[in-house]
């Protein structure tokens, strides 16, 4: 599969078609990424089309290193993230009020209003965590990215992202149980 990619980047640096392919490929998660650091889907579109037209112009300078093409486009899509927060002047919120958390399931009112305050509260929580941390749980979570996967988009070691995930969990348990 890795091999196949590498081919159609390859291909992609001349022809605008497989680059097209390449789009239709990554499009939703990119958006994905970009909705949940955002928390709207005005920027995030706006956001997911400068991804992938700055890709395109710069794709004749990809050079593979080992990693999907994928990680590339996310550090894209981060780096234009954390300039839109520059450029808004305002502390990154997530919002993640759209987020299915689990399957709704036929329970009574109690059970799903004692759901809600628990993911409410948990989603506080994970808005007080700092900008890194945040990325990573959606990365891990909502993209379901590997730690060597996130390391690569992240620009860390696998290490390092499994030492920042095992922090980032005691800091939400810590956040949670003081609240």
């Amino acid at each position: 599969m890795l091999a196949d990619e590498n081919a159609l980047v390859e291909q992609a640096k001349t022809d605008p078609e497989a680059f097209g392919i390449l789009y239709e490929r990554y499009v939703k998660k990119i958006y994905n990424y970009i909705y949940y650091r955002v928390g709207n889907h005005h920027d995030a579109e706006d956001l997911t089309a400068r991804t992938f037209h700055r890709a395109l112009d710069h794709i004749d300078r990809y050079v593979q290193r080992g990693a999907p093409f994928s990680a590339w486009l996310y550090r894209i899509a981060h780096n234009l993230v954390a300039n839109w927060h520059r450029d808004q002047s305002r502390r990154k919120v997530v919002s993640l009020e759209d987020i299915k958390l689990s399957a709704q399931r036929r329970e009574g009112p109690h059970q799903m209003a004692e759901q809600k305050e628990e993911r409410d509260e948990l989603l506080a929580a994970i808005r007080r965590l700092p900008a890194d941390r945040q990325q990573l749980l959606i990365l891990k979570f909502v993209e379901g990215l590997s730690n060597a996967e996130i390391g690569e988009v992240m620009g860390r070691s696998e290490g390092a992202i499994k030492s920042l995930y095992h922090r980032t969990l005691l800091s939400l348990r810590e956040m949670l149980d003081a609240a």
